[in-house]
């Protein structure tokens, strides 16, 4: 089965996680492409443990040569966004891409618009797969999955590929920030390892955000809106209030590059009480403390204003920023480099506007990087990948196995 070909099947697969939940995984649906992964590395001749209260499929592949390099692991997870539906993904591949507008989806005018998004416009002349436009694609991050599938079928088949002994493992809720509440280290058995998780073929990211998450809640006085005058302190407004007073340009839709952002997320309520919930990044931990300091005294402020109480806020940490940990064990990011020369692409770095499962793994022990999987547009119905793509990371995995041995053995 070719790497495109698996990639087609397991998009069609509704993985979609769920936030907010206190189980793991979130849907019992992940399960149903888990089941099939762990069935397909068996079937390869894959050693495969699967844990069915969890969700997690951890597979290994043994050494073809002698070596003194560790095992090297390799990430993936299955789950997609809930940004926009992943049930009934229905993708297609526009083949020999002439340039120009991709028509998704004729009756709702959705279209894949080289002005809106000039990076289609790179993949001239090859084969584009997206969606119908009524849901994501995917490519986030079954690209991954398929790519590593295909890899692993592919060392299986031909013990004559030099490589050490490679580890991997299938997560659930990646999106939803739990993708390793669960994971097990001493079952997936690699102590460095490479998430596949990014985008343009020849990222390589190890740099990620400082993350936390804020819930505030804003008590509120409801009396009957006839008789309000100097007791209605309504709970929604109050949250807009507090809205307000954030930095304004310290936002997402202001901000790039190393720039941190308050977020929010959600709000919902009444008169009488409302929840916000944000979230807080940034590259450099001491500007994420400032963050929290900011909400902290703005809440101070409000709650002289309209009573001791009335607004309450918890703020909890999610990860961290893996630099720290991966440039302790840079020669991860330099050997991910060189495999990318050798197969024709330039490689770059990346600054990671988000957080991966390897972020929370390199301070478990695991340094982690993250490399590209070729995917675009994530989160969206106008995410798509090309055929080349899939390919080319497929052969650079390779690449990045057999110098980690060899490297070893120098």
């Amino acid at each position: 089965m070719t790497v495109t070909e698996r990639f087609l099947r397991y998009v069609q697969i509704d993985t979609q996680s769920k936030p907010d939940m206190d189980v793991v995984p979130s849907t019992r649906k992940q399960h149903d492409l888990a089941k099939l992964l762990a069935e397909e590395l068996q079937a390869m001749g894959a050693q495969v443990t699967y844990d069915t209260d969890h969700c997690y499929v951890y597979a290994s592949i043994p050494a073809t040569i002698q070596t003194s390099a560790s095992p090297l692991g390799l990430i993936a997870h299955m789950d997609t966004s809930d940004a926009v539906s992943g049930k009934d993904v229905k993708p297609r591949i526009v083949s020999a891409y002439p340039g120009g507008d991709i028509v998704l989806n004729e009756a709702e005018h959705i279209v894949l618009s080289p002005t809106v998004f000039p990076e289609v416009s790179d993949y001239i002349g090859q084969d584009v797969i997206v969606t119908d436009g009524t849901t994501l694609l995917g490519a986030d991050d079954k690209a991954g999955v398929a790519e590593i599938m295909a890899l692993a079928e592919r060392l299986l088949a031909d013990p004559s590929i030099p490589h050490g002994e490679i580890r991997i493992a299938f997560t659930p809720d990646e999106e939803v920030g739990n993708g390793v509440a669960a994971f097990d280290n001493d079952v997936f058995g690699a102590p460095v390892a490479y998430t596949v998780d990014g985008g343009k073929v020849g990222e390589i990211g190890y740099e990620t955000f400082n993350a936390a998450s804020l819930t505030l809640t804003v008590h509120g006085v409801s009396t009957h809106p006839g008789s309000a005058k100097g007791k209605m302190q309504n709970a929604l407004l109050l949250g807009m209030e507090f809205e307000s007073m954030l930095p304004t340009f310290e936002k997402p839709e202001y901000t790039e590059q190393r720039e941190g952002f308050y977020h929010l997320t959600d709000m919902q309520g009444d008169v009488d009480t409302a929840v916000l919930h944000y979230i807080l990044r940034d590259h450099d931990a001491e500007k994420l403390e400032e963050k929290k300091q900011c909400v902290r005294r703005i809440c101070g402020y409000l709650n002289e204003k309209y009573g001791e109480g009335s607004f309450e806020v918890t703020i909890s940490d999610a990860y961290r920023n893996m630099r720290e940990v991966i440039e302790q064990h840079f020669y991860l990011v330099e050997q991910a480099e060189e495999a990318m020369k050798e197969c024709g692409v330039e490689p770059f770095e990346s600054v990671v506007r988000g957080g991966t499962d390897g972020s929370v793994l390199s301070f478990r022990g695991i340094p982690c990087p993250n490399l590209s999987t070729g995917g675009h547009n994530c989160h969206g119905r106008y995410e798509f990948i090309t055929v080349q793509s899939l390919q080319k990371m497929t052969d650079i995995l390779e690449r990045i196995v057999t110098r980690h041995a060899q490297s070893a053995q120098k």
